[in-house]
């Protein structure tokens, strides 16, 4: 049994996923991290159930993915969310050429959804 309720321990995926993150997830961390955007706290790359997500403030029940091509019209993508949905979850996708691009607007997005949007 694996954490938070998941079929399968992904824990050590997800703890080299933490020590090798891509450049989109870096830069999201540096927004997001120590209590920096409107003082949520996040995690990154944590299990719940059977899925890794990037970034999750538990408190907010929110979800942060950063997303590349491959999960363009990604039915298990659907899927994922709907079940994470349904566990009273909000998932926020920003694409990585947003990210890297426009991270002022991706954080104003996230800072609405935690402030606002709650």
């Amino acid at each position: 049994m694996g954490r938070r309720g998941g079929t399968r321990n992904l824990l050590p995926l997800a703890k080299r996923m933490r020590h090798q993150p891509t450049e989109t997830e870096a830069r999201l961390w540096s927004v997001l991290r120590a209590g920096r955007m409107a003082g949520a706290k996040f995690k990154r790359q944590e299990q719940i159930g059977d899925f890794i997500v990037d970034f999750v403030c538990f408190k907010a029940r929110l979800i942060i993915e950063a997303d590349g091509s491959q999960h363009l019209d990604s039915e298990a993508d659907k899927a994922r969310d709907a079940r994470l949905g349904s566990q009273g979850f909000r998932i926020l996708r920003f694409w990585n050429n947003d990210v890297l691009g426009d991270t002022d607007a991706v954080a104003q997005a996230i800072y609405t959804e935690l402030t606002i949007n709650a």
